[in-house]
């Protein structure tokens, strides 16, 4: 018989209960360690992806709802550091979401003030959103001050690098399907030498035409030099954004980019907090700022990055990757962001909606995150507005 290896849980009887309020204290927080290995491969620029892993937090109450969150990043780290977070949790009231983050941040700041520290962080103000929801009965989007649409374009996340196949072939053929799905917008990955990404941007629009939105996505596979040689060659396939070109840490390298006005230079996926997406607004690093909720610091940060947007004059089109949970989340955050400016033709943001290979993505949820018409709805019911099926976690448990 195959060994599953049991989620993490940390409950009151192995933690003293701290001083707290009675309403809906926090009795217990599980985290549920997720991997299923894929049958073929795939390659961003320098990781190749053989398995997917996916880290969800789960928190209960005294008065017996649960709240679901997801962290982005690596999955054992991140199950760390939650776990050496959750005595700082029992018995604390789930509906006190901003005192929450602010003492964790400031018990942990120490230990990280970008990653793994912050991706954990994430994970939890996520699941406290979901039960303070469920506690009002009100999806996230209104207790975070009320949506300003009930639907968003989604764009689709594919375009990896094949293991074994043939790039051109292979992402023709990719692409076609997800022009046949309904997708009026395709991100591609690039990063694997100049030549070669060329080919496969004009490849990718000549199969959806001139009206599908195209976007790339080196996932930092470039320096400032060979990025500013790409820009030159793919602003003719008219390009939507280039994300990620060179390291996070590189902003002078993308300020010179985007100074370059070839196409709207897009990142801040890694860059966690209002601080750190603070410093890349002052040096005027991005036309397009893409936080994700599971690692810029949960929902709490990512409604606080809006003002920022709005000062400096830049998009957010949030970064999404992970299972529906973190689709949920992450389209709650869409519903919250303002239109700039407020014009009657003002567009929202593009939805990411990752299509590569991944059998947790949808499994996991009694009703999955549908795509009608190109368009993705935001969940209306309580909290996140999603049912988990927990029976689904039990196969993706990795064998101990």
């Amino acid at each position: 018989m195959t060994h599953m290896t049991p989620p993490l849980t940390h409950d009151a009887q192995q933690q003293p209960m701290t001083q707290g309020k009675s309403q809906m204290c926090i009795k217990a927080i599980t985290t549920h360690l997720l991997e299923q290995p894929l049958d073929r491969p795939f390659e961003s620029s320098a990781t190749r992806f053989s398995v997917r892993r996916h880290l969800l937090v789960e928190i209960e109450c005294d008065n017996g709802l649960i709240g679901w969150g997801e962290s982005l990043g690596h999955v054992e780290i991140n199950a760390a550091i939650v776990k050496a977070m959750t005595p700082l949790l029992i018995g604390r009231s789930a509906l006190d979401i901003e005192p929450i983050w602010l003492e964790l941040y400031n018990q942990f700041r120490d230990q990280g003030q970008r990653g793994a520290t912050i991706n954990a962080i994430s994970g939890i103000d996520i699941a406290l959103w979901d039960l303070c929801g469920k506690y009002y009965n009100a999806p996230i989007h209104q207790l975070m001050g009320g949506a300003f649409r009930d639907r968003v374009p989604a764009y689709a996340t594919g375009g990896f690098r094949q293991v074994g196949l043939d790039r051109i072939d292979s992402l023709r053929q990719e692409v076609q399907g997800f022009i046949n799905a309904g997708f009026r917008a395709v991100k591609i990955k690039i990063g694997f030498g100049i030549a070669l990404d060329i080919e496969s941007i004009a490849a990718v629009r000549e199969v959806i035409g001139p009206d599908i939105r195209l976007m790339i996505d080196a996932n930092h596979g470039y320096d400032a030099v060979a990025a500013a040689q790409i820009i030159r060659l793919a602003a003719a396939y008219n390009i939507d954004w280039f994300e990620e070109p060179v390291v996070p840490e590189a902003l002078s390298s993308y300020r010179r980019l985007r100074e370059l006005n070839g196409i709207p230079i897009a990142g801040g996926e890694t860059w966690h907090t209002r601080w750190g997406i603070a410093e890349a607004l002052r040096q005027e690093a991005v036309d397009i700022l893409q936080p994700d909720v599971g690692g810029v610091g949960g929902l709490s940060e990512a409604r606080r990055l809006l003002t920022l947007c709005d000062i400096h004059g830049v998009r957010c089109v949030p970064h999404i990757w992970g299972t529906d949970i973190a689709l949920a989340a992450g389209l709650h955050f869409h519903a919250i962001i303002p239109p700039s400016p407020p014009a009657f033709e003002a567009q929202s943001a593009w939805l990411e909606f990752d299509q590569s290979d991944n059998p947790m993505r949808a499994a996991l949820l009694k009703h999955p995150v549908q795509m009608v018409d190109g368009m993705v709805r935001i969940p209306s019911g309580p909290g996140l507005g999603i049912e988990i099926n927990k029976d689904a976690l039990a196969p993706f448990y990795p064998e101990s």
